[in-house]
């Protein structure tokens, strides 16, 4: 038997969807014809959601996503660090560096989850909430690559003393997971990355995405 859903709910919920997908906002006709609901109706939607600050509208009338959405996604971080965990631990143990899940915060990378090794004389110290451009580094770079949809190629990024002299990383996007813009890598101490990490790293950025799904 189906489940009693909230019909009102169901269109707040895609109200708040249509508007993440756009970056330029979308006026009350639009909102009432992707929906399929009279204006009357989105009107009413769009001012519950603004009380909650979930929407805002610009002085042209059109609606975008509010700053009451950050409040909600800061939440989600404890919740992609726990899943990504397993993946990171096995990647770490695996390569013998810091492994880390990174993701899109405004115009930085921000990492999320860090696993250092356990068997190793010295590795790079890397922190959760380290913060760093998405135009520097392995797992901003890779972001940047998946968000511009580079062509087919070996699905990882490398880099090398961008963020620390002396350090090496690779990095590869999660592929396909909704609302979750980030990466899974590497940073070692190393002059160049060893040819079997960038292949390891796209199978754990994987499993993180296959976890997140």
């Amino acid at each position: 038997m189906t489940a009693e859903t909230s019909q009102t709910l169901d269109r707040g919920l895609r109200v708040l969807k249509l508007l993440a997908d756009t970056d330029h906002g979308l006026t009350v006709t639009e909102l009432s014809n992707k929906l399929g609901v009279n204006r009357t109706v989105v009107y009413r939607l769009l001012a519950t959601l603004e009380q909650h600050a979930l929407v805002r509208r610009d002085l042209g009338g059109r609606a975008r996503v509010g700053l009451g959405v950050l409040r909600l996604g800061r939440q989600v971080h404890p919740l992609v660090r726990e899943a990504a965990l397993p993946a990171l631990r096995s990647l770490a143990e695996d390569i013998g560096a810091t492994a880390h899940l990174t993701l899109v915060d405004g115009t930085e990378a921000l990492a999320v989850a860090v696993v250092e090794p356990t068997w190793t004389d010295y590795h790079v110290a890397y922190r959760a909430g380290f913060r760093h451009p998405l135009e520097r580094g392995a797992a901003g770079k890779a972001i940047l690559a998946a968000r511009a949809g580079a062509p087919d190629g070996p699905g990882y990024t490398l880099t090398h003393g961008e963020l620390e002299a002396g350090a090496s990383g690779a990095a590869a996007a999660l592929i396909g997971v909704t609302g979750v813009e980030g990466s899974v890598g590497v940073v070692m101490l190393a002059d160049a990355v060893p040819e079997r990490v960038g292949p390891r790293v796209v199978d754990a950025a994987r499993e993180v995405a296959d976890a997140l799904r």
